[in-house]
C-alpha cells in the first residue's frame, strides 16, 4: 500500500500513516514536551476497536470537516477480524443518524449503536440477527446477542460491557501494561485510578478505582481520593480520559504518596497536570506510545517520584 485510500477524504487521520515521514510528522505534535525515551511506534491494521456513524442508510466515516458520511466497508487500520465483519454491517438498514462503536473482543464481535433514534426497527433486528457477531445493541438496548463479549488482560478475562473503554490496540495495551508493571516493581500498594476494566489492576494486584470497570466505583472527576486515602499507598497509577486528573493530582501532592505513574492520551492535559505533580514529585521518564495511529493524538507513559 502506498497510501491509505481515505487519506484526506475521511475525517479519521490527520497523518498518512504510509508515508515514509510519518514518524516525523508524527513526532512533531510533542515539540515542547521533556521526552526522555524513544517513541515506540504499533502498527497499521492492529486496531480492535473503531467508531463508525451513519446517515441517511449510508455507513462508513465522516468526511474530513463535514458531518457527510464517506462510505466505509474496509479501513487499513482496523485489525482483521473488524475488517470481516464491516461489509455486512455497512449493509444493514440503517435508519436515522448515529455512531456505531465496533469493537473486537476475545471470542467476537460486538457492535454498540448510539442514536437520536431511541429504538430500532423490526427490519434492523432482523438483519443483525444475521451477522456473525456476539452482540449488537442500540442506545443500550439489547438488539441480538448470542454470547457475552470477553476481553483479557494478560491472563485475566473479564466481561465487555457495550461501550466500554478499551485500549485501542491489544499489542499497545500489552507494552503499556508491562511498563506499568515494570514502573511500579518493587511497590507495597498500589491504587489504580480510573481504572476501567483492569488493564492494569489486576497485574499490580491494586485497589482499582472507577466509575465502572474493576474495583470501587467512583467518580474521581468530582470525588477525588483524599490524602487520608492516598496514605495508604506507596505507588498511584492513573490513566484518565482525556480531561486529565487535575482534582486527583492536587490531592497526590499533599500525600504521602511516593510514585505516581501517569499514563495520558492528552499531551495538553498531561502538561497541565504535571505542572502541579512537580510541586512534590520529579519526572522520572516520559515516552510516548503511537496507540492512534494516523491521528494527531498520542498516549503517554510518565512515572513521577
Amino acid at each position: 500500500m502506498n497510501t491509505c485510500p481515505f487519506f484526506g477524504i475521511c475525517g479519521g487521520c490527520k497523518y498518512d500513516f504510509t508515508s515514509p515521514d510519518y514518524h516525523a510528522q508524527k513526532i512533531s505534535e510533542l515539540d515542547g514536551l521533556p521526552i526522555t525515551g524513544n517513541a515506540i511506534w504499533i502498527d497499521a491494521g492492529t486496531r480492535r476497536r473503531a467508531d463508525f456513524a451513519f446517515a441517511d442508510g449510508v455507513f462508513g466515516f465522516y468526511r474530513h470537516r463535514s458531518k457527510n458520511i464517506v462510505p466505509v466497508q474496509h479501513c487499513p487500520l482496523c485489525c482483521a477480524a473488524i475488517n470481516d465483519i464491516l461489509p455486512a454491517v455497512a449493509s444493514l438498514p440503517w435508519g436515522g443518524a448515529g455512531a456505531v462503536l465496533v469493537t473486537a473482543c476475545d471470542n467476537g464481535i460486538d457492535i454498540a449503536v448510539s442514536s437520536a433514534v431511541p429504538y430500532f426497527s423490526s427490519e434492523f433486528k432482523n438483519a443483525a440477527m444475521h451477522l456473525d457477531v456476539l452482540r449488537v445493541t442500540w442506545n443500550g438496548r439489547i438488539v441480538i446477542q448470542s454470547a457475552t463479549p470477553i476481553v483479557k488482560f494478560g491472563d485475566v478475562s473479564v466481561e465487555y460491557p457495550s461501550g466500554a473503554f478499551l485500549q485501542p490496540t491489544v499489542v499497545g495495551a500489552d507494552i503499556l501494561r508491562n511498563m506499568v508493571v515494570a514502573a511500579a516493581a518493587g511497590a507495597r500498594r498500589c491504587a489504580d485510578l480510573f481504572c476501567g476494566l483492569g488493564n492494569f489492576t489486576y497485574a499490580l494486584n491494586a485497589d482499582g478505582f472507577d466509575i465502572v470497570g474493576a474495583g470501587v466505583r467512583r467518580d474521581l472527576f468530582r470525588n477525588p481520593l483524599t490524602v487520608g486515602m492516598l496514605n495508604k499507598y506507596d505507588c498511584v497509577v492513573m490513566d484518565p480520559p482525556r480531561a486529565g486528573a487535575i482534582a486527583q493530582c492536587t490531592e497526590l501532592v499533599k500525600s504521602n504518596v511516593g510514585r505516581v505513574i501517569y499514563i495520558s492520551c492528552n499531551p495538553q492535559t498531561w502538561a497541565r497536570d504535571a505542572e502541579i505533580l512537580k510541586q512534590k514529585y520529579r519526572l522520572v521518564s516520559l515516552v510516548p506510545v503511537d496507540q492512534f495511529v494516523g491521528s494527531a493524538h498520542w498516549e503517554l507513559f510518565s512515572v513521577f517520584a
